[in-house]
């Protein structure tokens, strides 16, 4: 059967390299031919939201380890942005849009943003960061669309949009999860590990320096993302002029 055919690149669509990739392109073509429809991969992105923010607050119980717990969670990361991508090949590019393509495309988007920066201010004992995070990354998200609004287009202007949040709170949570293991593995320092345990006690504190790499890495995206969000209010002032 011959694999469906994928045109090129929609306008008002987020810049993507990855897109172009020949596997992401195959998969997509694979998702039209098993008649897996864009909204139903997008509300499995909010599935993998949902799971990753209760892997999150387990991990903020103690119910589970913390190194496989926020592993787990970086996961979910990757496969929502993974889902945020697919949504619209299949949609504009497998010629599957529907009339409520947009409304699954958007509304979702915000929800995943919002359970995993605020799952991860949870993880790490600072509710009000992450909380901080997910109201910026909501509000920038609003800023973008309203801007599209007044017929500018959309605006997938830095220096943190949703790739770029997403990828740093994919490295804070694995070097969390790794300062987490070796800590663990530290314990196992009173047994005789000479060098391997004086580097993995290094590793550890590496990746927990001042004791919270995610909380730092939480506060940097929270910044990150009021910059992209006041440099999109003046790009849509400025064009609105």
């Amino acid at each position: 059967m011959a694999e469906p055919t994928l045109p090129t690149d929609a306008a008002d669509r987020r810049p993507l390299k990855s897109r172009s990739y020949a596997w992401v392109r195959r998969f997509a073509a694979a998702l039209v031919r098993a008649k897996i429809t864009p909204n139903g991969i997008s509300i499995f992105g909010v599935v993998l939201a949902i799971i990753g923010f209760a892997i999150l607050w387990t991990v903020s119980r103690g119910w589970l380890p913390a190194s496989l717990g926020l592993l787990l969670a970086a996961v979910c990361v990757q496969g929502r942005l993974m889902c945020n991508m697919m949504d619209g090949l299949v949609a504009v590019e497998g010629g599957l849009k529907s009339k409520g393509g947009d409304l699954f495309n958007e509304i979702p988007d915000r929800i995943e943003d919002a359970l995993f920066l605020a799952g991860a201010g949870i993880a790490c004992g600072h509710v009000a960061l992450g909380l901080l995070a997910s109201v910026l990354a909501v509000f920038t998200a609003y800023v973008r669309a309203f801007g599209a609004s007044l017929g500018q287009g959309q605006d997938f202007c830095g220096p943190l949009a949703k790739p770029q949040r997403m990828f740093f709170l994919t490295a804070g949570l694995l070097a969390a999860a790794i300062g987490a293991l070796c800590n663990f593995t530290v314990v196992l320092s009173h047994v005789q590990l000479g060098q391997l345990g004086r580097l993995v006690a290094a590793i550890g504190k590496f990746c927990n320096f001042t004791g919270n790499i995610l909380a730092w890495m939480l506060a940097f995206i929270a910044a990150g993302t009021a910059v992209t969000a006041a440099r999109r209010i003046v790009r849509c002032y400025r064009r609105s002029s």
